[in-house]
């Protein structure tokens, strides 16, 4: 296993996959990885709706309230109190990660996605919905190559974003406004990560690069585009 899990995001999809993935993590053999959690916002009252933390994280930042929650689980923890910028993705996410990105918004998709194209060996698993369906996207670099190509590639309204549409402080209330979220879609897509995850980690392989998830019809439907480096049969 990776020595370093990182999960990017703690609203309503990461802060529902938290549990169930220290749970896991914490129950497999030794050595186990360090768990990094990173979230540049505070956890507001409008988030109790859908966002698993303790009544007494109000008004105090995301990553900082789940590390002192779930230190003591058997897994060393760490909390990034920040958003991802250009200027700081290279210190958060490395080479050799396994990357959770549960994040609300595409312009940090994009840019998390174009750093991990710059390393060698890494796993993204990208999560995130609309009110009623969503998506998990696996992003595999194997020694420089791209398995199952990229987030911007295979959407590309990700790769159209830019990092100046993000809004640090705007807060979960506004995005939330403008992109309604319900917490079954946020457990449905979190399951489908910590799935996802498991499978990389378990079976060393993982027969889909994309999952999409439909909340109405209780459904998931995968699909693959593997690529074959250029010389290889």
């Amino acid at each position: 296993m990776t020595d370093r899990i990182v999960l990017i995001g703690l609203g309503g999809i990461g802060s529902q996959l938290l549990p169930s993935l220290v749970r896991y993590l914490g129950h497999r053999p030794e050595p186990r990885p360090l768990l990094v959690l990173v979230d540049g916002d505070a956890y507001e009252p409008a988030n109790r709706s859908r966002q698993l933390f303790p009544d007494d994280a109000l008004g105090t930042n995301k990553a900082e309230a789940l590390a002192r929650v779930f230190r003591g689980s058997g897994l060393a923890l760490a909390a990034i109190a920040e958003h991802v910028r250009s200027d700081n993705v290279g210190q958060i996410v490395r080479e050799d990660d396994v990357c959770l990105l549960a994040v609300d918004n595409h312009p940090t998709r994009a840019l998390v996605d174009r750093h991990i194209a710059e390393l060698i060996d890494v796993t993204l698993i990208s999560g995130g919905n609309d009110e009623t369906d969503g998506n998990v996207q696996l992003v595999r670099r194997r020694d420089g190559y791209s398995v199952d190509g990229h987030l911007t590639e295979i959407h590309p309204e990700i790769g159209r974003a830019v990092e100046s549409d993000v809004m640090p402080g705007a807060g979960c209330a506004v995005l939330a406004a403008e992109r309604p979220q319900l917490v079954v879609t946020n457990l449905m897509v979190a399951s489908a990560m910590l799935n996802c995850l498991w499978a990389v980690t378990e079976q060393g392989s993982v027969p889909y690069s994309e999952v999409y998830l439909d909340v109405v019809h209780n459904a998931a439907r995968s699909r693959s585009w593997f690529r074959v480096p250029a010389g290889a049969q």
